[in-house]
């Protein structure tokens, strides 16, 4: 056996369903977002985790204290595991950011925002210093966000940063799976937890497709 990191994103918001960048900001989930995070924990407990932690943002921490109660797990917050800061496009829709700022929008790149770099790093860093306190066949579970699972996932395998878009998003409750072997981490599912759908979040729109 050996270490295993499941990757899960919080449950639907209201701004998830209006497209609107959520980023720092501390929306909670909505109706349908409580019964993802309720069924997602039921799945996931079968796995028996041996450690839950999650992003400071209680869309992320509710969805994490769901899984914590069916397994009966205390459950651990890390600022490091929050979304990508989306600088002066939180709240705003993704018409909105298009119309006002074109060239940001193509790059993906919000005023004021965090680099795609940085938010890899602080994830990735964080994984691996949260999967450090696993015994050999121990199973992390972080609960965070779209962009920042995915850009962690990525740093987490190595890729290099033009490869990154090969990775796709995230939807509302849906995981990931990664592995430790001899030469590092691997990704074994992706987006597990539903049937293929549109995945609406703070990443880029090519990462959602």
């Amino acid at each position: 056996m050996s270490r295993r990191i499941v990757c899960l994103r919080h449950g639907q918001t209201l701004w998830n369903v209006e497209q609107r960048f959520q980023g720092h900001s501390d929306i909670p989930l909505d109706e349908t977002g409580v019964a993802q995070a309720a069924r997602a924990a039921s799945l996931l407990a079968s796995l028996r985790p041996t450690l839950i932690v999650s992003s400071d943002l209680q869309r992320a921490n509710d969805t994490a204290l769901a899984l914590g109660r069916v397994a009966g797990l205390d459950v651990a917050v890390d600022k490091d595991f929050r979304e990508r800061g989306g600088g002066q496009w939180e709240g705003l829709t993704r018409e909105e950011i298009a119309a006002q700022w074109p060239e940001e929008y193509a790059a993906w790149e919000a005023p004021d925002g965090e680099p795609v770099t940085d938010v890899a790093a602080r994830v990735a860093t964080a994984m691996r210093r949260w999967a450090g306190r696993l015994d050999d066949d121990g199973l992390l579970v972080v609960a965070s966000h779209g962009a920042a699972l995915r850009l962690g996932i990525c740093e987490m395998l190595g890729l290099p940063e033009q490869l990154w878009p090969a990775i796709g998003g995230l939807g509302n409750c849906s995981w990931s799976v990664l592995q430790e072997g001899r030469r590092g981490w691997r990704l074994l599912e992706h987006n597990a937890g539903t049937l293929p759908e549109p995945v609406h979040s703070d990443d880029k729109p090519e990462a959602e497709a």
